[in-house]
């Protein structure tokens, strides 16, 4: 079964405070690659989500790489977790 579902899906942040969820490890992977950047977590989130799919390792360690990368970018939402604080751009000064 290709989109190897999680036993828990993990919610990130993006945008401007919106949440998203991913349901699956090809969810996790869409969402690693489309992200910005170039980061040693990043780069291993990857590589567990394309693990997973291929069956070299089960969704659930891939889940808990891709957590971690999540969490080191500050986009993880923890169970009960607020979202990130937006910029007020009315309270810049120029």
């Amino acid at each position: 079964m290709l989109a190897k579902p999680f036993e828990k899906p993990v919610r990130v942040w993006v945008g401007m405070g919106f949440p998203r969820q991913l349901n699956t490890v090809v969810d996790a992977y869409q969402f690693a690659l489309d992200w910005c950047g170039n980061s040693p977590e990043q780069k291993a989130a990857i590589r567990a989500c394309k693990a997973a799919l291929v069956g070299d390792i089960d969704a659930e360690t891939a889940r808990g790489v891709f957590a971690a990368f999540a969490r080191k970018k500050d986009i993880l939402i923890e169970d009960g977790a607020m979202p990130p604080p937006i910029w007020d751009v009315r309270s810049r000064h120029v």
